[in-house]
């Protein structure tokens, strides 16, 4: 049996779902858990209560951790023993690029911890770290329906931001493959993408234009630390307008683990159309 935490997440979500194509038996952990269906078990925990992880990991061979926001307050060590404990015999962890390209970084502090927490383990493991997702373009997406635009920063700078759909893929194959074992697994999409020309192909999958209205780095810094911490600000605000090359580079991880080109984010745009219409 494998756990999914996250489980109602954009990575979780088709996660899920492609473990039980793949015919495995799935509990699919969340905050707020959905109703059940044919091959999954959904579950409330708090990966912070030893009590309510124990109950949803007894049993389980693999465990796709997702750790929530910026983890403040987890224990790495205390959650990893607690899926040793539970006989959990292989790990996979969503990190994020960050913590190889921005090693200073207070923001990636705790995600660097369960990257250390999960290779100390003794367990088998595997660790991803995508760089930017398709889907943050959902910010956009009140605005589009409301005004047919996007606002945005840095309007053409390229990053080749990575579809979640294509992180479900892999961490499937690493949960259920031992082969991927003592892997990091830097995950991109194919090309580096502008905000411009994420506008562009929101317009085309919707068949209306989407106008781009450049923001300056002020602008979007007041509109962002509405909803995130100051920190993750000005680090995100780093990566999207002063990229690493690292962060520009096109990692062949997805392409290596999967057989096949990673997703674009014209497809990941049609494929979420209805949000934006």
């Amino acid at each position: 049996m494998i756990v999914v935490t996250g489980a109602t997440g954009n990575v979780g979500r088709p996660l899920v779902q492609a473990l039980l194509t793949a015919g495995e038996e799935v509990t699919a952990v969340s905050r707020r858990p959905e109703g059940e269906e044919a091959g999954v078990r959904y579950r409330q925990a708090e990966l912070a209560d030893p009590a309510e992880l124990k109950r949803v990991l007894d049993g389980a061979d693999a465990l796709f951790l997702l750790i929530p926001g910026d983890g403040a307050g987890l224990q790495p060590r205390e959650i990893v023993g607690a899926a040793r404990a539970a006989g959990v015999r292989r790990i996979v962890l969503q990190s994020s690029q960050g913590v190889g390209t921005r090693t200073r970084s207070v923001v990636h502090a705790q995600l660097r911890a369960f990257e250390e927490a999960v290779q100390e383990s003794g367990l088998e493991w595997t660790v991803l770290r995508p760089g930017g997702f398709a889907s943050n373009a959902y910010l956009w997406a009140a605005p589009v329906r409301e005004h047919r635009t996007v606002a945005a920063p840095f309007g053409d700078v390229g990053l080749p931001v990575v579809d979640p759909a294509d992180i479900a893929e892999v961490a499937a194959a690493a949960l259920r493959d031992a082969g991927h074992a003592g892997r990091t697994y830097v995950l991109t999409g194919p090309a580096p993408v502008t905000p411009r020309e994420q506008a562009r192909a929101i317009g085309d999958a919707i068949g209306e234009p989407v106008r781009f209205a450049g923001l300056s780095r002020g602008e979007a810094r007041e509109q962002m630390v509405r909803f995130m911490p100051e920190a993750a600000v000005d680090i995100t605000l780093s990566i999207l307008g002063e990229p690493t090359e690292d962060e520009l580079r096109v990692s062949p991880a997805v392409e290596e683990v999967l057989g096949r080109a990673p997703r674009p984010f014209a497809e990941w745009a049609v494929r979420n159309a209805a949000a934006f219409r």
